[in-house]
Formats: structure tokens, C-alpha cells, sequence
């Protein structure tokens, strides 16, 4: 792999579509609720244990937090959704910030892959599927990653695995993920580096 994953930065945290970094790398998004992985998949992914902040309050920040790899690729994390204790207004910013992403967003066309994670103990959640048929009907490249698979015994994963791979929405590749075991790192790197030919 032809990245430095040493050399990775916060770029900015973007409240605003404004905020989104100018330059022209690709970005791989990382998408899913509160509480289902995101954070440490991408700790995880790059090796570090603190880079991207594990929230003790699911859904608390509304930002797009923006990791700079080596000047050549950007991790963009985009705000966990499916909160409960959310107020209106604050749905209202997380709406508005991602859909921004995906609609004001200067360098979309720079977009390489979409990795919508999925707590495999539970299964796609109705806001899952709304993010699944967003996807589906927008054409973005997208990988489902099943997280926290280190919490199922064989017979749970195998049911867990058949109905994600079944499921109606899901036009992917699903690939088992535990950021605890490492299950998962490399293959989905491979789908990266693919998606963006780095």
C-alpha cells in the first residue's frame, strides 16, 4: 500500500458544507448510526487508538470529521444518526450537514466509496435502510461492513451473515468487521484501494 498511514492528520471538523476541504484527494465516507463502530473502525483501520474519538454520548457531535492520509486520501466520518435523545433542531443540523455532504460537497465526484456500517448483532435499523436506499438511488459506490462480529458466537454470525446478505437494499459486498480482533482490516483496506486506485 503505497499510503504513509503515520502521516495522517485531523484535517478539520466541518460543521457546514462551507468547511469541506478544498482540495481534490478522493474521500472514502464512513456511514452508520450512533454507537455502531465508526470511530473505532477508524482507529483501527489506521492503526492509531485515539485519532477518531470514541463519544461517551452516542450522536453527540453533528460535525464531518475530515483524517488527511499521507496528502492522498481522506477518511470523512460522517455524524452517527439514529439517536434517540436528539432534540429536533439538532436532527434537523444532522440532516442538513450530511445530505450537504452529499450535495454541496466541492469535490464529490472525488467520492470512491461509500462504507456504510452495520452492527451485525442487530441488523440493518429502519434508518439503515433509508441510508441503503439513498445509496441505492444515488448510484455511490458503497460496502456494507458488519461491526462488532467478536460479540457473536458461530451460530449467531452464520444467521447474522445470511439474512445481510440476503437483505433486500443490500447491492454490496458485506464484510465482517471486529475492531477488537482486527476481523476485517485488511479486507476492507483492499476495497479501498481498489475504489480509489491509490
Amino acid at each position: 500500500m503505497a499510503l504513509n498511514l503515520q502521516n495522517t492528520t485531523l484535517k478539520i471538523s466541518a460543521g457546514t458544507p462551507a468547511q469541506f476541504p478544498s482540495n481534490p484527494q478522493p474521500q472514502i465516507a464512513f456511514s452508520g448510526r450512533s454507537n455502531v463502530g465508526k470511530s473505532s473502525l477508524i482507529n483501527s483501520l489506521l492503526g492509531r487508538k485515539n485519532l477518531a474519538r470514541v463519544s461517551s454520548s452516542p450522536g453527540k457531535t453533528i460535525t464531518i470529521n475530515f483524517y488527511d492520509i499521507d496528502k492522498k486520501l481522506y477518511f470523512a466520518d460522517l455524524p452517527g444518526y439514529g439517536f434517540a435523545k436528539r432534540n429536533p433542531e439538532d436532527k434537523k443540523k444532522w440532516s442538513a450537514l450530511t445530505d450537504g455532504f452529499f450535495t454541496s460537497n466541492k469535490n464529490i465526484d472525488r467520492l470512491a466509496l461509500v462504507v456504510q456500517l452495520v452492527d451485525s448483532r442487530i441488523g440493518p435499523t429502519a434508518d439503515d435502510e433509508m441510508m441503503l436506499e439513498f445509496l441505492n438511488a444515488s448510484s455511490l459506490p458503497y460496502v456494507v461492513v458488519a461491526t462488532k462480529t467478536d460479540k457473536l458466537n458461530a451460530t449467531e454470525r452464520k444467521k447474522s451473515f445470511e439474512s445481510l446478505e440476503s437483505h433486500p437494499l443490500i447491492n454490496s459486498r458485506v464484510l465482517p468487521f471486529s475492531s477488537l480482533k482486527g476481523e476485517g482490516k485488511d479486507e476492507l483496506w483492499k476495497e479501498i484501494i481498489k475504489a480509489t486506485g491509490i
